[in-house]
């Protein structure tokens, strides 16, 4: 009888814990955005996106799962479906990191572009429905390209859209990591020369894939996406956000 009494005891506490941590599980930061922020092969690949190396400067009392993927803008991550799958997966407390801007301004790629007014809505539409959830929106601006002209004078390339996810941010009072602002700086410390190694400049036979070389100014090193990581990882700090508590301290 005490025997049978303990086993039940036991089965009840069981099913509590396992009630407890269906309810309550951990956080996690879901990262939607563009092929800067996104996962890309190990495997003979030089090639990596900031949000893949994200990971590494948290603990392990959160999750991190990316979303990103390349080529996409507001209105592709939309049509696609991308954006409802991961509303499906989202819950109460969760955190959206938002980076789109590359390919909403191309206005050559009719799949990708979204004029001004159509960027707004998407981005305001994300924040709502982010905050439907009881989940946190995050804003970030476009990582600059690396671009100088020929008198090594940096030029912008993004335009006006960046000024859009600043004024959102302001005007739906959303934390903002101005990452086209932060990782304009690491460009320029690094110089014209010295800032080729943030991004793809491959020589001819390093990689398999790659047997003729590659010269992209776009997309991430290891070490570039690394660095844009742990810009955004910065601007949590400096914003004082709540996310800064699953931080790595010696990060």
């Amino acid at each position: 009888m005490k025997r049978s009494k303990t086993i039940i005891i036991s089965i009840l506490i069981t099913f509590a814990l396992s009630a407890f941590y269906w309810i309550s599980p951990k956080p996690v930061i879901y990262l939607a955005g563009d092929s800067t922020m996104a996962n890309k092969p190990l495997a003979d690949n030089p090639e990596r996106g900031w949000g893949q190396l994200l990971p590494e400067f948290f603990n392990n009392e959160i999750i991190i799962e990316n979303h990103a993927m390349n080529g996409r803008s507001t209105r592709s991550f939309i049509y696609e479906g991308r954006w409802d799958s991961l509303m499906n997966k989202l819950k109460k407390g969760d955190y959206v990191v938002i980076q789109f801007g590359h390919n909403d301004e191309s206005i050559q790629k009719t799949e990708r572009y979204c004029t001004p007014v159509e960027y707004r809505y998407n981005l305001t539409r994300f924040i709502k429905d982010v905050r439907c959830k009881g989940a946190n929106p995050i804003l970030c601006t476009s990582i600059q390209r690396r671009k100088f002209d020929e008198n090594g004078v940096f030029q912008d390339s993004h335009g006006d859209y960046p000024g859009y996810v600043r004024e959102l941010a302001v005007q739906l009072n959303v934390p903002l990591i101005d990452m086209q602002k932060k990782s304009e700086k690491v460009i320029l410390e690094h110089g014209m020369e010295g800032s080729k190694k943030l991004f793809l400049h491959i020589k001819p036979g390093e990689y398999k894939s790659l047997p003729e070389g590659k010269e992209d100014n776009t997309h991430f090193s290891e070490y570039g996406a690394r660095i844009m990581a742990g810009l955004f990882c910065e601007g949590l700090k400096e914003i004082n956000h709540d996310l800064i508590n699953f931080l790595i301290v010696d990060k």
